[in-house]
């Protein structure tokens, strides 16, 4: 089935483009907004509203699959591509995708999103978010056209299965980490919280001892208000490179002993840390996680380390993976560009024995994230990040739902 038109319309987000380098260097917050000079090139203001475009794909018999761009809440920032707006982008994809796409035949994914990451613009490739959400339209149109699920789409060509069960769900908190986690405990999150720890003195603790009297708080917590015993979710805390600033980047002895702490204040919980350090560059954070993951597996300790800085493309995943810098990749979906370079580092991740977070930003969309999840459904990673949001509520509910019509839609088909 042809396709016959490419649509877009501008869209929003479901949470902000924040200026990191502005807030790291101290802007100040007042309620939901930011005061202070912007310093990323294209920002107006520390904090704007997110943006994102649907790409919509007509086809011959009139159906209409779609897809949304969108970029990550700290665009432009650890060398991503630039603040992603609608009205700057949605004249670059009528001008080179729209006659990229218009008579193709929608009858396989791989091909045509082949085609679409090849194209450059003054010797470079459209913008991650761009390739993100043409992708995910490539993907529906396929599976419109051929009349099957997307996740289904993507199991026959990449020659995967449908898993018959939930992808685990992980939420994040924002810095409501209390109140949200009770949002979580209350519905059965599988891994949590997130947990937003990304100040040393007001989060963390110069020795730690912050970070430590919250996982004993969300420990007591959860024992206090599950209702069921076999609930046993797994706590996935996000340091933002905190760890190493209190303790030293390549301390790795400093920080494997405050992380023996930490598993034993969550326990029975099982503990994930993301980002344990933020060394600066790609090369030298890929050492610095390698030498921590030596030393806490050296020592028995189990606390599973989660790369997110510098660990940003599909190319920065299997460098980690293969190095094994870190136990697991969080796999960043709009950073990868297309979403099959989020389905090929989920693959390859389980292929090498490294744990795959298929995560994302929440500056995501309703769309985005359906999308992820039916990529997830074919792919089977570790754990899938509910979105868009700060907050378990609207992203938990979209990724959820999703997930188990997937699910009921399979098992219909095979009665």
């Amino acid at each position: 089935m042809k396709i016959v038109d490419v649509v877009c319309a501008p869209g929003r987000t479901g949470f902000f483009f924040d200026d990191q380098k502005a807030i790291k260097a101290g802007a100040v917050s007042d309620g939901a907004a930011y005061f202070g000079d912007t310093m990323t090139p294209g920002f107006k203001s520390i904090r704007q509203a997110g943006e994102s475009i649907s790409v919509m794909l007509v086809l011959e018999d009139g159906q209409v699959a779609w897809g949304d761009c969108a970029a990550v809440q700290y665009s432009g920032a650890g060398g991503r591509d630039p603040l992603f707006l609608a009205e700057d982008f949605i004249p670059v994809i009528d001008k080179y995708i729209k006659p990229a796409l218009v008579g193709k035949e929608a009858d396989n994914f791989r091909e045509l999103t082949k085609m679409m990451e090849a194209i450059e613009v003054d010797g470079k490739r459209l913008h991650t978010a761009i390739r993100y959400g043409v992708s995910q339209a490539i993907l529906d149109a396929v599976a419109k056209s051929s009349k099957r699920l997307m996740s289904e789409v993507v199991a026959d060509e990449y020659g995967t299965t449908v898993s018959e069960t939930p992808i685990p769900i992980f939420t994040q908190s924002g810095d409501n980490r209390y109140e949200n986690a009770d949002k979580m405990i209350l519905k059965g999150a599988a891994i949590l919280p997130h947990a937003l720890i990304n100040n040393v003195e007001t989060k963390l603790g110069r020795d730690g001892s912050k970070l430590k009297e919250y996982v004993c708080w969300l420990r007591d917590r959860i024992l206090k208000l599950r209702t069921d015993e076999s609930y046993c979710p797994i706590f996935h805390i996000d340091v933002y490179g905190t760890i190493g600033q209190a303790f030293g980047d390549e301390n790795y002895k400093a920080m494997a002993d405050y992380l023996a702490e930490l598993e034993e204040a969550a326990k029975p919980f099982h503990l994930r840390i993301e980002g344990p350090m933020d060394a600066g560059e790609r090369e030298k954070q890929m050492l610095c996680l390698k030498g921590l993951r030596e030393e806490v597996d050296r020592r028995g300790i189990n606390v599973e380390l989660v790369a997110d800085e510098w660990c940003n493309t599909l190319e920065d995943v299997i460098y980690f993976c293969d190095n094994k810098a870190g136990h697991m990749a969080q796999i960043k979906t709009p950073d990868l560009g297309g979403i099959n370079n989020t389905i090929e580092a989920v693959l390859y991740c389980k292929d090498h024995g490294f744990g795959a977070y298929q995560g994302g930003t929440c500056n995501e969309t309703d769309r985005s994230c359906q999308v992820c999840v039916d990529c997830a459904m074919a792919t089977k990673p570790d754990q899938i990040l509910a979105k868009p949001g700060m907050g378990v509520d609207e992203g938990y509910m979209i990724v959820y739902n999703e997930m188990n019509r997937v699910l009921a839609l399979r098992k219909a088909k095979k009665c």
